[in-house]
């Protein structure tokens, strides 16, 4: 058991990087608005779909001007009824303000990346989030 949570925990670690960027130079999670974007790929088990998708999802995420936080995931093995792991790719991004996510919406980087994967998804689901002030 003590194997699984350490092995658990490695990935927990491990996927918190960002990509491009070393453990020294991470930045730290922003909750003042929270993009949380789950994507079903049309062909979810082709290597090839998966890899065009993530090119162009670090691409877009390195040329971002308005993301201060980015996470990008898939479904863990899970037998709990309450979690869904139907999705094929989560995108968790944050942003300073409602505004800049906006802007976000309509900058180059985003429009190229629909442009780019678009082709590659079937389903969408978008849930943003403003966090709770103390």
């Amino acid at each position: 058991m003590n194997k699984i949570y350490f092995i658990l925990l490695f990935a927990l670690v491990s996927m918190s990087s960002s990509y491009g960027q070393d453990e020294n130079s991470m930045k730290n999670f922003n909750p003042t608005f929270v993009h949380t974007v789950f994507f079903w790929l049309n062909n979810p088990d082709s290597d090839t779909d998966r890899k065009k998708f993530e090119t162009s999802l670090r691409k877009f995420l390195d040329n971002s001007l308005y993301t201060k936080t980015n996470f990008i995931g898939y479904p863990p093995v899970s037998k709990r009824e309450v979690v869904d792991g139907s999705f094929t790719y989560s995108l968790v991004v944050t942003f300073d303000s409602a505004e800049s996510q906006q802007l976000y919406q309509e900058e180059k980087a985003h429009l190229l990346f629909i442009e780019e994967s678009s082709k590659l998804w079937n389903k969408v689901i978008v849930y943003d989030s403003m966090g709770v002030t103390p």
